[in-house]
């Protein structure tokens, strides 16, 4: 900071020393009735100090004092002599910022071709992505570059606007890039999920089709069971029906009449027999 305060200062000494026509014109009266070769001119009073001070805060103390002795401690002249001097600067400032821009983006893009390893320059297309691939120290380095190389506090804002502009777009650049790239892991993952899906579906079919074979299985098993079933029933009750039969009178007074008539049969062929 030191040495933005020292370059500032000797901007504005240099431009002090060499002021326009107009102000040599509006002072030379006054500068020479007040000063001469060979006495030094006397300091201006504190309270007029004071006073640019407050309507210029950024401009150095030195400054405010040579303008106000060169204008002979008129405040007027002095103000409009430190105006004058300060659209000159904005000017000037306003000029160079445009070039500073395009320095900057150009540092960016050679220092950051400085850090490839073997020091080849790459080409543009190579450039274009790697321009906003600088770490923090890369860019702490360059902002400390940029400062010291601005000639006054106005210089040296521009510079650290266009820095913190080109620092705003390399953040967007990087965030956009890890956007997209974990776009690509998440939609790379999702593939794979639905190729394992579709996997797992077409076990799970293969698996339903044999569970369907099999229940048709059992459904012909069952019906043919109960067709069994059934079939036992009729001859069940066909054997209970013989049974009570059986056990009923009319079946005793049958069998009984079957043996009478099988016992006449036998007398008879006996008394044939004897005859």
């Amino acid at each position: 900071m030191s040495a933005i305060v020292s370059g500032k200062r000797s901007f504005f000494e240099e431009l002090s020393s060499t002021p326009p026509a107009s102000k040599r014109i509006r002072c030379s009266s006054r500068f020479t009735s007040s000063f001469s070769p060979s006495s030094s001119p006397p300091s201006p009073p504190s309270f007029l100090i004071d006073q640019l001070i407050s309507i210029f805060p950024h401009m150095d103390k030195q400054v405010l004092e040579r303008a106000l002795e060169e204008c002979g401690d008129d405040l007027d002249s002095a103000i409009r002599s430190l105006n004058e001097l300060c659209l000159g600067s904005a000017d000037r400032n306003a000029a160079a910022a445009d070039k500073t821009g395009v320095e900057l983006e150009g540092n960016v893009q050679i220092q950051t071709q400085g850090i490839t390893a073997n020091g080849d320059v790459p080409t543009k297309e190579q450039t274009s992505p790697e321009a906003f691939s600088m770490d923090g120290s890369d860019w702490v380095e360059l902002f400390v570059r940029e400062m010291l190389n601005a000639s006054n506090i106005d210089d040296a804002r521009a510079r650290a606007s266009r820095a913190l502009e080109v620092f705003d777009k390399s953040i967007h650049a990087r965030a956009g890039a890890e956007v997209a790239q974990n776009f690509h892991q998440e939609n790379m993952m999702l593939k794979e999920q639905l190729e394992t899906l579709i996997q797992e579906n077409t076990i799970l079919k293969r698996a339903v089709a044999v569970q369907h074979e099999r229940q048709k299985e059992y459904e012909n098993q069952s019906q043919e069971l109960q067709h069994l079933k059934q079939v036992i029933s009729q001859y069940q009750e066909q054997l209970r029906t013989l049974e009570v039969w059986l056990h009923s009178p009319e079946a005793y007074m049958h069998t009984m009449l079957l043996n009478y008539q099988l016992e006449c049969w036998i007398r008879i062929c006996v008394r044939y027999k004897h005859a």
